[in-house]
């Protein structure tokens, strides 16, 4: 291989003219474009591009600041699935194989660079996978990368702009659901007012380059002509090649054209070369990133031979009243591919997902003989009401098809507060002092201490609990009742509880006691980083304002004393069976000054969000997002006696 390597530098092939039949020295040209070969990428990505070249793309201080960089830009993870596309040589892939990174491709169309490529990862042990291809069709699966990268100025080759097209909207098919790709191109804008006419610079002692440029009669390409001059051997090279001037507003719009969305330009990098000659397209670059808003492509079609799973979800076209601005928003898209990816990890599984409410019911009685089972996930509600998440599984009841999770009668137990700490009252399981206000009552007396917390008696996802909802005064509790009947719209009933300042938990129960159950770990609300003077709630402020200091709040594995942990875990799975839950519900608890659990509330069909408390729980028991649905999925087709599924056995966890 070395002697092979040492042949294409001493006596590579001479760049041809459109009729690459021969082999010629051009000489003098008046007009470059017209013996630009259009293709002109097939032909000069070898070893004397490897030497031109050399003090950017071998400069290895260079590619890991550049990786440091593009890093940072992207919050890259090791377990990212990443594309280095036309990743030449394989420098920035090489680099990120050697900081950990899992999952790391390259592919280029220069068969000379993919096998150097090759060569290198082999040395140094490091799996990579590389193989030749053309850009403009990619030879992977829809949804397979989550980052591709496009770096060292490889893009804008081709001679038309729809190829270049191509290859951005072929990148936008093979990436996931809310996947990115970064761009680091020639500043097209820059370069037409400052490129060089003619330069030369010693590439090391016996190699000399020299280069003419000219603009392409549209303005819209720079045109290089380059020759390579060995002092003992002469002339190595003769070529002629050229890249499109890009301007952030033309990237920009072909970005948009090709599908991406919030395209973000991360300012210019000026390229630092120890030789610092001539630079060429490399002397400043447009660095930009983008983003994928997409479904995933269908994998498959419901068929009698799989186990069919209808996910329900809410409706991303209705309003939702407990949302801040009252829409699905990114987060909420985000949310849900982040469920898709981890469902498409369960291989026995096939999954169509429903969101659209109008046509629910004609859907799911078309579906019906080839349904096996819903993964009922509208915790909306039906219209994304949330009165109304008990119709979801009353409409499953009625059309006969089973569902995962609590039934309508459930639903509506564990939407009143005020029903729940009685149902627990008359278990003689403890709740915090409180009272139940009317909307008529005009005079609140309390028989207890402040402080208190004033919140919903009907309601989820901590609506209407702020701040402001933590009271140390008559004149703090009649402003913050004000606030959830003006602020939130609220004329229901309210609680009024004493406000427990001990630790705040929650625990998960997966599974359906008293025959076979997973309890999670329970976890505990972290409020170090809160501000002192905000009382210590895991409320609306956390749940829905990302802006909010609150949003510092996060699970961590709660440390209870184990007579205390048996109590409550005890506790749940009592409460677990007196209101009906099935398959997985969360129950949230506080302890008072004295160490003493209190339960605040039972949630059945609990938050299933990547980021939410059950999956924090599951992560304590070292559980990926994947097996945590999986578990909640088994659970209901035990409890169904559902066929073409073998159960794992469930254990419990403490």
């Amino acid at each position: 291989m070395e002697e092979e390597d040492e042949k294409d530098i001493t006596h590579p092939p001479l760049n041809h003219t459109k009729n690459h039949s021969k082999r010629l020295i051009l000489g003098p040209l008046s007009d470059l474009e017209e013996h630009l070969d259009k293709e002109w990428w097939k032909h000069i990505f070898n070893s004397v591009y490897l030497k031109t070249d050399g003090d950017v793309i071998n400069d290895a201080d260079l590619t890991k600041r550049e990786i440091d960089y593009f890093s940072q830009i992207l919050n890259l993870s090791p377990e990212n699935r990443i594309l280095d596309l036309c990743c030449g040589h394989g420098r920035h892939s090489l680099e990120l194989a050697r900081r950990g990174f899992k999952f790391v491709e390259g592919l280029d169309r220069s068969h000379y660079l993919i096998r150097k490529a090759k060569k290198q990862a082999k040395m140094e042990n490091l799996d990579i996978k590389f193989r030749e291809g053309d850009a403009r069709k990619l030879p992977y699966a829809s949804d397979t990368f989550d980052t591709i990268l496009i770096l060292g100025n490889s893009f804008g080759y081709f001679e038309t702009v729809k190829d270049d097209l191509n290859v951005l909207k072929e990148a936008f098919r093979v990436l996931k659901p809310w996947g990115k790709i970064l761009i680091d191109l020639a500043d097209g804008e820059y370069l037409k007012q400052n490129y060089q006419p003619r330069s030369w610079e010693w590439i090391d002692k016996k190699h000399i380059a020299i280069r003419e440029r000219s603009l392409s009669l549209d303005k819209q390409r720079l045109i290089t002509r380059e020759i390579v001059i060995h002092s003992e051997k002469g002339i190595l090279v003769d070529q002629i090649y050229a890249e499109r001037l890009y301007s952030k507003e033309s990237l920009e719009n072909l970005l948009s054209l090709a599908g991406f969305s919030n395209i973000t330009f991360h300012g210019t990098m000026i390229t630092d070369s120890k030789r610092n000659q001539d630079l060429g397209m490399m002397a400043q670059r447009i660095i930009v990133s983008a983003l994928v808003k997409k479904d995933f492509t269908p994998i498959k079609r419901f068929n009698e031979k799989t186990f069919n799973i209808v996910v329900l979800l809410g409706d991303p076209r209705k309003k939702d009243s407990i949302k801040p601005n009252h829409i699905f928003d990114d987060d909420d898209f985000y949310t849900v591919v982040q469920l898709k990816l981890a469902l498409r990890e369960l291989k026995e599984y096939n999954f169509l997902y429903l969101d659209n409410h109008e046509s629910l019911l004609q859907t799911l009685l078309k579906l019906k003989p080839k349904i096996d089972l819903i993964f009922n996930l509208c915790d909306e509600g039906f219209d994304n009401d949330p009165r109304k998440e008990l119709h979801i599984p009353a409409l499953l009841e009625v059309l006969k098809i089973p569902y995962t999770g609590a039934g309508p009668q459930c639903l509506a137990f564990c939407y009143d507060k005020s029903l729940v700490r009685g149902v627990a009252k008359e278990m003689g399981i403890p709740i915090p002092k409180g009272i139940f206000i009317k909307p008529e009552d005009i005079k609140i007396s309390l028989p207890f201490d402040f402080p208190v917390i004033v919140k919903p008696n009907f309601g989820d996802s901590s609506f209407g609990i702020t701040s402001n909802s933590v009271c140390y005064d008559q004149d703090q509790l009649l402003q913050a009742i004000s606030e959830i009947r003006e602020k939130f719209g609220y004329d229901k009933p309210l609680i009024v509880e004493e406000f427990l300042t001990g630790k705040d938990l929650s625990v998960g129960i997966i599974g359906n006691p008293p025959d076979s159950y997973t309890v999670l770990p329970i976890v505990e609300e972290d409020y170090s980083k809160l501000p002192e003077n905000l009382p210590k709630i895991c409320g609306y402020e956390a749940k829905w304002l990302p802006d909010s200091p609150y949003a510092t709040v996060k699970s961590k594995k709660a440390d209870l004393q184990e007579e205390v942990q048996n109590s409550i875990i005890e506790w749940c799975i009592q409460l677990f069976t007196r209101l009906e839950c099935r398959d997985y519900a969360r129950f949230d608890w506080r302890l008072n000054t004295k160490n003493e659990p209190r339960l605040l509330e039972v949630n059945p069909n609990p938050g299933w969000c990547w980021d939410g408390h059950l999956n924090s729980m599951a992560k304590a028991a070292n559980l990926s997002y994947s097996e945590l649905l999986d578990l909640i999925l088994k659970a209901a087709i035990k409890r169904l006696r559902l066929p073409k599924e073998k159960l794992k056995e469930i254990k419990v966890i403490t």
